[in-house]
Parts: C-alpha cells; sequence; structure tokens
C-alpha cells in the first residue's frame, strides 16, 4: 500500500501542511472514520450531509497519523494539539487521491488488469484474483470499488510485492472509464460483454460500445486484450486494439473455451476448461450456468500470466465472491435464499432466472424481481419479457417490487402464468410482508434488482421474518 510522507503528500497533491512535521510518514488511505487503521493517512471528504473533517480528531485517536482535509479551523487545530498528527490541507480530496493513485500507479512495475463490461464485472474480478493468489501476490479491487473514487483506491493498495493489480472498473457514461485508465494505466484489459445497461444514460447500444472500448484502446500494444468471442459486440471491439487479443467463451471458434457439463442440486455448474488441447474440470462456487463465462475470462487472463490449468481449476474452486451475487444460504425458517440483489438488467436477470430454475429444491421456486434501471425506452418491453420467460421457466411464485417491476408480472400473466401465482409490490415494505405470509419451509427464493431498488431490505425480511 502506498506509504510516504506528509510533506511529500502534500507536494504530490499540491496541498499544503499546515501542522505536524513533514517527516512525519503514513501507510494506507482511510476515507472512512470507522475504518481508519494505525498508520494510515485519512481523507476527510466533505459532504453535503457531514462533513468528516469532525471525524479527524476521532481518526488520529484510532491510530491516523496524516490527515487531509479540505479546511482546517483554529477549533480543530487545538483538538489536535500534542498528537502529533500532520494536517495537509488540499483544495479537493477526490482530485488528492486521484493524484496520488497516479503517482503510485507510475512506481509500481506490476501488471495491471482493467475489468469492464455490461455483466459480470465483479465475479469476474472475484474470480481471476482467486486464481493468481494461487502463486501471486495479487491487489483487486474490494467490495465494489469500480468508480472514480473507488479506482484511484485500488491503486493504492498495491505495493512494491505486488506482482497483479486487479481493478474493475464501472461506467455511467462516455469518458469514464478513459479517466480510469489513465489513472491505473492498465496492461491488461477484459471486457466481460455488453448489453443494455446504462442506455438511458448514453442513448443506444452503439455508445455503450465505444464507451467500452475505451479500455481496450488504452491497453498499450505490448499489453493483452481478452474479449468475449460470442459476444458479437464485444468481438466488434478488436479493431481498437493495439494489443494482441484473445477470445473466450463456450463456443469452438475461441482461444479458451469453457462447457458446463452439469449443475449440482445448488445449481452450480461443473465446467471443463480447455485451452491448446489440454483441459480441467472445475466445479463453480455459486449458481449460475452464465457463470461458465466468468470462469473462462478469468482463465484466460490466468493463462496469458503464465499459471497452469490446474492452478485455474483450484483457484476457482475455492474463490470467495463479492455478497450479494448469487450468494446462496439457508436462513433458520427453512428457506433457500439466492441473494443476487446488488445490481440487474435484462441478461443478468435471464441468467439467475434461469440458476433458480437448476436449483433443486423441496419446495417452490419463488423469484422475487424488482426494477432494472437505465434502460430508457426499452424499459416497457425488457420488463415484460422478462416475465414471459418467468412464465415458462418452471418458477412457481413472482413477486415484483416497484413501478417498472410492474410490467414484469404483466408479462408473466400474459405468458400463462396462474393469476394467483403472481404478485405486484409497489414498494419493498409490501413485498416483505407478502413474503412473510407465502413463504413456507423448503422453499427456494431468488432475490433479484437494480441497485436503486435496495432490495437487501426484502433479504432482511426474509432472513428475520416478522412474528
Amino acid at each position: 500500500m502506498v506509504t510516504m510522507s506528509a510533506g511529500r503528500l502534500a507536494e504530490l497533491t499540491g496541498g499544503a501542511l499546515v501542522q505536524g512535521s513533514a517527516d512525519t510518514t503514513f501507510a494506507g488511505i482511510a476515507i472512512d472514520s470507522r475504518e481508519v487503521f494505525a498508520g494510515c493517512a485519512f481523507v476527510a471528504f466533505p459532504g453535503e450531509r457531514v462533513d468528516a473533517t469532525e471525524f479527524v480528531p476521532a481518526a488520529v485517536r484510532d491510530g491516523a497519523r496524516v490527515a487531509v482535509v479540505t479546511r482546517f479551523d483554529e477549533v480543530l487545530s487545538k483538538a489536535l494539539e500534542g498528537t502529533g498528527a500532520a494536517i495537509v490541507v488540499v483544495a479537493d480530496a477526490s482530485d488528492a487521491v486521484r493524484l496520488l493513485a497516479a503517482h503510485t500507479r507510475s512506481q509500481l512495475r506490476c501488471d495491471v488488469v482493467g475489468i469492464t463490461g455490461s455483466t459480470g464485472k465483479t465475479t469476474t474480478k472475484d474470480f481471476l484474483a482467486s486464481v493468481l493468489a494461487i502463486r501471486l501476490q495479487v491487489a483487486a479491487t474490494e467490495g465494489n470499488r469500480n468508480n472514480e473514487l473507488g479506482v484511484p483506491l485500488t491503486v493504492l493498495e498495491a505495493g512494491a510485492d505486488t506482482d497483479v493489480l486487479v481493478i474493475e472498473m464501472g461506467m455511467r457514461g462516455r469518458g469514464q472509464i478513459e479517466a480510469l485508465c489513465e489513472i491505473a494505466r492498465p496492461t491488461i484489459g477484459l471486457v466481460t460483454n455488453i448489453g443494455q445497461t446504462h442506455i438511458e444514460l448514453l442513448g443506444s447500444q452503439g455508445a455503450i460500445v465505444e464507451a467500452k472500448a475505451e479500455l481496450v484502446a488504452c491497453v498499450p500494444a505490448t499489453g493483452a486484450v481478452f474479449l468475449n468471442g460470442d459476444d458479437e459486440l464485444s468481438r466488434s471491439l478488436a479493431s481498437r486494439s493495439r494489443a494482441p487479443v484473445t477470445y473466450y467463451g463456450l463456443s469452438e471458434d475461441v482461444s479458451v473455451r469453457a462447457e458446463v457439463l452439469d449443475v449440482d442440486e445448488g445449481g452450480r455448474p461443473l465446467v471443463r476448461l480447455s485451452e491448446g488441447g489440454e483441459s480441467v474440470e472445475a466445479r463453480l462456487p455459486l449458481p449460475g450456468r452464465h457463470n461458465a463465462y466468468t470462469a473462462a475470462a478469468a482463465a484466460a487472463v490466468a493463462l496469458h500470466l503464465g499459471l497452469g490449468l490446474g492452478e485455474v481449476s483450484q483457484g476457482l474452486e475455492q474463490a470467495k465472491t463479492t455478497g450479494m451475487r448469487m450468494e446462496v444460504f439457508a436462513v433458520a425458517s427453512g428457506v433457500t435464499l439466492i441473494n443476487d440483489a446488488y445490481n440487474a438488467n435484462p441478461t443478468s436477470m435471464r441468467a439467475a432466472i434461469n440458476a433458480l430454475t437448476d436449483v433443486e429444491t423441496a419446495g417452490r421456486r419463488v423469484a422475487v424481481l424488482g426494477d432494472m434501471a437505465e434502460l430508457g425506452s426499452l424499459s416497457e418491453l425488457a420488463h415484460f419479457r422478462l416475465g414471459e420467460q418467468v412464465a415458462v421457466s418452471g418458477i412457481d411464485r413472482l413477486v415484483t417490487v416497484g413501478e417498472r417491476a410492474r410490467r414484469i408480472a404483466e408479462g408473466a400473466r400474459a405468458a400463462g402464468m396462474p393469476p394467483e401465482a403472481v404478485l405486484a409490490c409497489p414498494t419493498t415494505a409490501e413485498a416483505t410482508k407478502a413474503l412473510d405470509d407465502m413463504l413456507a419451509p423448503d422453499d427456494t427464493v431468488l432475490v433479484k434488482a437494480s441497485r436503486s431498488m435496495n432490495l437487501e431490505r426484502v433479504v432482511e425480511g426474509i432472513v428475520r421474518p416478522h412474528a
């Protein structure tokens, strides 16, 4: 992780050291006062509701040696007297973090893998990090830190001993991935797929392609690019690459191929991974046949970096994935819950529904599906068609949450799902109450929606039902 003196920090960020010694050193960055650790620098972000500068004294008491603030007054100065903490005032806290990250990246000599795509970014990152860690020292995006602040923080976690830095890159508009690449400077680029996510913001699928192409275009000629060979739009990005391109997928005309051999009672696929006439099998740690693509992507990059297929299999089978991504667990009531509530789009919704139908259950299969955001003019039809899929999938009960998701219910009824098996709820509270009465032991429940729907509240209601 980043280690330097307060004086050097001030120099790199254009800040001013207003208290303490320039020689005070720190190791690591914290941006949440609750996550401060001994010897770190605490960066206080001003907010509309809370100014983190108020937490600087507490952060110092908890071990921060340096604080980066955007304002400094007599009250704060007195509160820090005698602590030995160094205080650096900067014009913009976010810019300061980005400048520190850009400097840190310039000092790294490791490979940097940038991952983007419409779906599967986080799981791909998790799978790849697990595989690479079999042999290499890996730093990777934690949780969902894939934006203009999260990417610099991930870079700052890397150190001189890092062999590979794995960075997830999200996107909500043109130029954002390019800006992230200017900081991270990826030597390897991986695109999972290109779907309809963010079409409301970008206007067309062509614009989404252009946005994702920013990663491919930023990889140097000496690097490598990995594309989903089964996704036509992803394949089209090859022309933007200066680096050699490797295709992965399920079809026979790719370099690294995954085949789903079977799924177990929990819906977890057994995949065969093949490359250059050799193959290996791996049981993936979470349900969903679509995760074969994720496995193939991780395998392709790992093989490029010198790992063997046996190490790929080992890393995949022991991978720990980020929460709310096909997270399966049994609750006290006897219900099996598939928590995939972090985000949703038409592609990932269809994959999750298929995963639910693959899970063996002694009870009913229940899908709790909420709004898919940012689909623009495609929203009505996309929700309706998703309901049609639910109706023919063998799912026993459907509960929708939100106004857009009401079209899922309408599509399911139109495709023949019995009206009594479909319930449209406008809010998470109503859905939670309905599920309290509906669910029985041995039922298996999938919960999924776009992030803005906060369906983790429904998950919490299932885990802790009302008396």
